[in-house]
């Protein structure tokens, strides 16, 4: 996992990686979903437990997954969103358009540059 730590640069690249991680676990869709999982009724079958602890548990490890794929500084930012999929959208709307800002500006200056 320390491979996808994600320091606040090379935003695009971290998050084919990351989604490439997530899918790979099988925790993707409590990220793009978000799903509630609704509380067990009385008297649930085997079956109704075991799907309701799986639904609980991925969305849990999905959640965990992003907190360990983050430096300190970025953990300390998202660790009051209450889901995967609020961190994952935290993160795409303060890092996806720095990076494209910066490319623009980085072309600018290149304009600039050869200007002079």
């Amino acid at each position: 996992m320390a491979s996808l730590a994600f320091d606040g640069e090379n935003y695009q690249a971290w998050v084919v990686r990351m989604r490439a991680y997530l899918e790979d676990c099988d925790f993707w869709e409590a990220v793009e979903q978000d799903y509630e999982v609704a509380p067990l009724l009385d008297n649930p079958t085997i079956n109704q437990i075991k799907f309701h602890k799986e639904r609980t548990t991925r969305k849990a490890k999905a959640k965990s997954c992003l907190y360990a794929a983050v430096s300190p500084a970025i953990f300390n930012r998202i660790m009051a969103c209450g889901s995967a999929k609020a961190i994952w959208d935290f993160l795409k709307a303060g890092y996806q358009g720095d990076e494209r800002i910066r490319s623009v500006k980085g072309l600018n200056l290149i304009t600039k540059f050869e200007r002079l």
